[in-house]
């Protein structure tokens, strides 16, 4: 696999959204405040239910969250497209994590289950990615997984077959 280690805290988060971490022209995270993830707690190329790669990543909510004033004023709510979209950026950090080269771009989705919310008064989203398959040829970088999201503890999110793609142009 990689000599990447298998947790990692908010400033390395950082440096991989500097493009520090995988190197220039790989894999990177967005900055804050699309950064959805505060720490990656376990990341593997061979872990997971089915064996293909995992990673678990929380994210601290706080009431002054940016999305809280504006989504919806008076009744705040973290839209459900930030909590998709931190299991999409944690699938193409796996992916960077491998060691495979080229900028992540998600692709798609299956199926997307949300059946709960994000008040201000939650205190942690744990997410949860778990690769179905990982392809690297010479055409074609991309990993599929199945995701969820958990807010404290309680299953709020759940997708099939993320799909997110590496590439080098």
């Amino acid at each position: 696999m990689t000599d990447f280690p298998t947790r990692f805290d908010r400033e390395d988060l950082l440096k991989c959204a500097r493009g520090e971490l995988f190197g220039p022209g790989n894999a990177q995270l967005p900055e804050p405040p699309m950064l959805m993830m505060d720490r990656i707690t376990d990341i593997s190329g061979d872990g997971g239910e089915h064996g293909k790669g995992h990673v678990v990543a929380e994210f601290d909510i706080k009431p002054d969250l940016w999305f809280f004033d504006c989504h919806f004023p008076g009744n705040p709510i973290m839209p459900g497209c930030l909590g998709l979209d931190g299991l999409w950026q944690l699938t193409g950090f796996n992916l960077g994590w491998r060691g495979w080269q080229g900028r992540g771009y998600a692709l798609g989705v299956g199926e997307v289950k949300l059946t709960g919310m994000v008040r201000p008064d939650r205190k942690m989203l744990t997410y949860y990615v778990d690769f179905t398959k990982a392809v690297q040829t010479r055409r074609l970088t991309m990993g599929v997984a199945d995701g969820r999201v958990e807010a404290d503890g309680e299953v709020i999110y759940q997708v099939k077959d993320m799909k997110v793609a590496l590439s080098e142009a």
